[in-house]
């Protein structure tokens, strides 16, 4: 780019910045449940001072030298903080997007009389802020990604709570279907609580497992295993008719493993297991 068209855009900042607003507020897309107008005016202006400034280097094709890291990491923060906002990738394209407009508009309002010259910058601009966009997509995903990550962290430790029902008795109810990741999980959270409170019974119950294969029960016996390392009885509870038809269908040996219809029925044999005794009491007499 010469030297007088950077003047110009230097010249034009203002131009620039106004007209990508009016492209950003005109966008009927536009999230202002997650955006305000004035962050997003501070957001723009941050990102075309340093665009217009970096302009006049003559480089528009290789982002990553070190003159357009500001530009990389302003449009990296912005894209990382969109996708933890829940914005979508169309809506973060569209910021970069009419940004590349506004240039382009003024160009053409000030280069009228050199249809050449207007043409070799408009060019070099439209593969600027393709390139940019690009940039911009990947932090995008990226940020996506890890949102997506924490959230299936947090989701795997609130679907597997461990339960104090007892004094020496926890319960343990599985929802969804086992893997290798979710199993570590669980047995990561069943033996520490079985440290924490010195408890000697545990009860996994799989009522809310959709179906149980060869992979999920050997997960299962995997975790009573490891339960039984640490000194306490395991037992399976919510094992429904069609799943006990599998289990024998499979061939699967859970003969050395306590298993009960229901967790009603898990706790009462925990009680025998520990010699305890429920009963009802006589109602108070009314005087």
């Amino acid at each position: 780019m010469s030297l007088k068209t950077h003047q110009l855009l230097q010249k034009k900042k203002k131009n620039i910045l106004e007209l990508w607003m009016k492209n950003q507020l005109a966008d009927e897309g536009l999230r202002e449940d997650l955006i305000s107008n004035d962050e997003l005016r501070s957001q723009s202006e941050e990102l075309v001072e340093a665009l217009v400034s970096n302009l006049s280097s003559g480089n528009f094709t290789d982002l990553n030298s070190d003159e357009w890291t500001p530009v990389i990491e302003i449009l990296g923060g912005i894209a990382i903080t969109r996708a933890r906002q829940g914005f979508s990738p169309r809506e973060t394209g569209n910021f970069v997007f009419s940004l590349k407009e506004a240039l382009l508009e003024v160009l053409q309002e000030e280069i009228v009389d050199e249809p050449q010259h207007l043409f070799s910058e408009s060019l070099k601009i439209n593969r600027l802020m393709d390139n940019l966009s690009v940039v911009t997509f990947e932090t995008f995903i990226k940020g996506r990604e890890e949102v997506i990550l924490r959230q299936t962290d947090e989701i795997a430790e609130i679907s597997t709570p461990v339960i104090r029902v007892w004094d020496g008795i926890l319960a343990l109810p599985i929802i969804g279907t086992l893997d290798s990741a979710r199993t570590q999980i669980v047995m990561e959270n069943l033996l520490q609580e079985i440290v924490e409170t010195g408890s000697s019974i545990a009860i996994l119950d799989i009522s809310g497992v959709p179906a149980v294969d060869s992979l999920v029960a050997q997960h299962l016996i995997k975790t009573v295993s490891a339960t039984r390392l640490m000194g306490a009885e395991c037992i399976i509870s919510g094992i429904r008719p069609e799943i006990a038809q599998t289990v024998v269908h499979l061939g699967i040996d859970l003969s050395n493993i306590i298993t009960k219809a229901t967790l009603a029925s898990a706790l009462s044999h925990s009680f025998k297991l520990m010699r305890l005794e429920v009963r009802k009491s006589n109602p108070i007499a009314k005087f």
